[in-house]
């Protein structure tokens, strides 16, 4: 299915490929004829909880789930303020954060993306 080239005053929200999907993660390729236009950065947190994480725990587990559905999220999001089809995660980085005062932790990720159209 061949897509018209946008205008740059129309916007058009994505919709992915056949199967509606628009992330790739990885290994993962974008369909060949998609054209790489850019690379970028989006971040993204779980919610926080009231104690500290053990990594492989099950709060690490949930705060993981919530993390990567949240940085999918801000990716479908830049995707479609850049007037973008597709993102190819190239990189990420995770760590936990904690807050002393509040006794709170939760997951923060960096996630490199190329955008494709």
């Amino acid at each position: 299915m061949t897509v018209p080239a946008m205008r740059s005053d129309e916007h058009r929200p994505i919709v992915g490929d056949a199967n509606g999907k628009w992330v790739y993660w990885h290994r993962e390729l974008p369909p060949l004829a998609a054209e790489v236009v850019g690379e970028h950065a989006v971040e993204a947190t779980s919610s926080r909880v009231p104690s500290s994480f053990a990594h492989g725990g099950e709060l690490w587990d949930r705060a993981y789930r919530e993390l990567m559905e949240n940085a999918e999220t801000r990716m479908k999001q830049e995707i479609d303020r850049l007037a973008g089809r597709y993102a190819h995660v190239l990189d990420e980085s995770i760590d936990s954060r904690r807050d002393e005062v509040t006794g709170e932790a939760w997951l923060h990720g960096l996630f490199t993306y190329a955008l494709y159209r």
